[in-house]
């Protein structure tokens, strides 16, 4: 058996170190979102209530611009260049979306509709679109509605 010296296992530490570090950014890398951002494509808003909007309109006014990036992230979830655009936005004036309390079932009676229709690849194009599902995931989705 060759001797192994202190040099050897640094070396060797340094290499384990190395590949564990890639294996964590690897799994975190194909880590899907949780929470708030978890429902929704890449470059689309999160629904926006409108007293969300007013407030940060509120505080765009009182120059508070931080706070009101602030409060964005921590209704949505946006990261940081986001949330800044989301506000810069409100905060000048531009109208949004307003959110809805039935955010999800117009989706879901809108798939319904198509899938009653006879149109259930345009349904599970509509679910994807708005959701950011996978295909078997939308496809599962609406084969689970409900058509009377």
């Amino acid at each position: 058996m060759p001797d192994v010296g202190p040099f050897e296992l640094l070396v060797l530490a340094i290499i384990v170190v190395a590949l564990l570090g890639v294996v964590f950014a690897a799994a975190r890398a194909g880590a899907r979102p949780a929470g708030p951002l978890a429902w929704r494509s890449p470059g689309m808003v999160p629904p926006i209530s409108a007293a969300l909007q007013q407030r940060v309109r509120e505080l765009y006014a009182e120059n508070k611009k931080v706070e009101a990036i602030k409060l964005i992230r921590e209704e949505t979830g946006l990261g940081l260049k986001e949330a800044k655009d989301l506000a810069d936005g409100i905060g000048a004036g531009r109208s949004l979306p307003v959110a809805t309390a039935h955010h999800g079932y117009d989706l879901a009676a809108r798939a319904r509709e198509m899938k009653a229709a006879g149109r259930v690849e345009q349904a599970v194009f509509l679910v994807r679109g708005e959701t950011g599902m996978s295909q078997s995931e939308a496809e599962r989705f609406v084969d689970s509605l409900v058509v009377e």
